[in-house]
């Protein structure tokens, strides 16, 4: 792949994105630009299906919407109230031990700087990278596992793991394109873009698209 086809590639998924369905994550931060909901709601989604996500999201917020309120919550009661996104229990006493720190720390603020975020156990570089773009509107680029499959099966770069795959969109990719780029691929990836047989008959941007790794497609 060209680098320059990075460009219409971007234009081509806005306009899929647009008729399409958003991840819930980028989709609340539409409409909820709180930090710790973003937070809260991208904890709850590792692993875990949209729709389930989306509930799940909505029970907790019920009983507690902020990080004081969150650890007055028993931990049995918040993995309740998360079931069944997956690892509801690790992810109770993450969420309770991610609320200490940002009281104990951070005056009770969600940090809006990324190795502020990494230095909480608990939230990984995926979670910090979505904070900080959906939230506080900053530069980031958030890697999971549809942007680092995608990115390596365009042939727009050549990494082995997310970290890799981030350190090299960082250099390459344009700026401007760096908060919409996981938006863009998450949802390429669930509607088209398959981990397993691709779409690639009816993908709108194949001509673009070094295939890599691809043995199978539909």
């Amino acid at each position: 792949m060209d680098k320059s086809h990075i460009h219409p590639i971007i234009k081509i998924l806005k306009k899929e994105l647009h008729v399409g369905e958003m991840p819930i994550v980028s989709h609340l931060a539409e409409s909820e630009r709180d930090p710790f909901v973003i937070l809260i709601s991208t904890l709850l989604s590792l692993r875990t299906k949209d729709e389930v996500t989306a509930e799940a999201t909505d029970r907790l917020l019920a009983l507690a919407s902020t990080p004081e309120e969150m650890l007055r919550v028993p931990r049995d009661k918040i993995a309740r109230a998360i079931y069944p996104v997956g690892f509801y229990r690790n992810k109770a006493k993450t969420i309770h031990h991610v609320c200490r720190e940002l009281i104990d720390r951070f005056n009770s603020r969600v940090p809006d700087d990324l190795d502020e975020l990494l230095s909480i156990k608990g939230i990984g570089r995926k979670t910090a990278n979505l904070v900080i773009t959906l939230a506080y509107g900053k530069d980031g680029i958030c890697v999971d596992t549809h942007v680092h499959r995608i990115s390596n099966r365009l042939g727009y770069v050549t990494t082995k793991s997310p970290d890799e795959t981030e350190m090299a969109l960082r250099d390459k990719l344009p700026r401007r394109y760096w908060i919409i780029y996981n938006t863009l691929l998450v949802f390429f990836g669930r509607k088209t873009c398959k981990p397993v047989s691709p779409f690639c008959n009816t993908c709108p941007i194949s001509k673009y698209c070094d295939r890599t790794g691809v043995t199978v497609s539909r």
